[in-house]
């Protein structure tokens, strides 16, 4: 029987589900003691195609393609956790490579007794080969971009509010349950917190690492930001001592702007301050924009990093406030 089971989501995912697949094999965890399940959302590419060329090229591997009939990440990861034989649960996204010790050391340190959940750092790389691709990937690995998100940034091991995917014992559902299936985004960091609430620690390990392929558009940008606020709102209506900093400052910038820009109609102090707050940010964003493409000689970036990183908070901030609204 696999001691660990890798799940993972998917749908429509024909250029990247070939990279994890590949990735999973080259791991230095034992290949017999392992299982992949992929939940996937009915896709209409040649997503499954290329999963079935994986099979019968790597049949030493053993990979299940389970039914998402709901097509929601959530949904997708509690059919493929029915599904799952091992002892150990390794949740990995369409979009990521783990690095050939990633499985390897995720079961160590639930071994150790380090965490009830792991999970390491994020190394974001472009999602095309396309200049705003690149900026878009900067920028998403940027403070000013994700704030103080230690699983972007972080170097040292410790506890954290949240992992990206995240491994854990399967015994772990029975005490808190599987992920919630009402949240379409953040269903890993409510699923975190429920550890941390049943007293368990969400443990960060700099040494499990992934590449994770970001947004390769504006426009996928935008919308991924957007299901990151929408959803961040509707978790916080159930958890709301979890929110931190980093999430609140873009929704307080949006109604910020709204309310000096009702005034600005009014009162003439509006709107020299609604000015010299656009302003402001707009010389930040740039500031960032320029020291970034200094240091990786890309000038393309003093123009593309501003505007991914507007859009990442424009978006999500203006998503927060429309999911308090409705």
């Amino acid at each position: 029987m696999p001691c660990v089971s890798v799940i993972v989501p998917c749908y429509n995912e024909e250029l990247t589900i070939p990279l994890l697949l590949e990735a999973i094999y080259a791991q230095t965890f034992r290949r017999t003691e392992m299982e992949v399940i992929i939940a996937d959302g009915m896709s209409t590419d040649s997503t499954l195609d290329q999963i079935s060329a994986f099979q019968s090229k790597h049949p030493d591997l053993v990979v299940h393609v389970v039914l998402n009939k709901r097509h929601t990440i959530p949904a997708g990861l509690n059919t493929a956790i029915e599904t799952a034989n091992g002892d150990y649960i390794v949740r990995l996204d369409a979009h990521s490579m783990p690095r050939p010790d990633y499985i390897a050391n995720c079961v160590s340190d639930l071994q150790c007794g380090l965490g009830e959940a792991v999970g390491g750092v994020w190394e974001i790389v472009p999602g095309g080969p396309s200049w705003i691709a690149k900026a878009i990937a900067a920028s998403a690995s940027h403070p000013l971009g994700v704030g103080d998100a230690r699983y972007r940034l972080a170097a040292h091991p410790g506890s954290v509010d949240t992992v990206p995917f995240g491994a854990f014992r399967r015994s772990i559902i029975d005490k808190i349950g599987p992920f919630n299936e009402e949240l379409l985004t953040n269903e890993d960091y409510e699923f975190n917190t429920r550890v941390r609430q049943a007293g368990g620690i969400v443990w960060l390990d700099p040494a499990i690492r992934s590449i994770y392929f970001a947004r390769p558009t504006l426009l996928a940008l935008a919308r991924q930001y957007w299901r990151y606020g929408y959803w961040k709102a509707r978790m916080l209506r159930r958890y709301p001592r979890t929110l931190r900093w980093r999430q609140a400052l873009p929704p307080l910038f949006i109604l910020s702007l709204i309310i000096l820009g009702l005034l600005a109609f009014f009162i003439p102090l509006a709107r020299s301050l609604l000015v010299i707050f656009i302003t402001l940010y707009i010389l930040v964003l740039i500031l960032a924009g320029v020291q970034l493409a200094l240091r990786n000689r890309n000038f393309s970036w003093i123009i593309g990093v501003p505007l991914s990183m507007a859009t990442m908070h424009l978006t999500w901030g203006s998503a927060f406030l429309w999911s308090l609204i409705r």
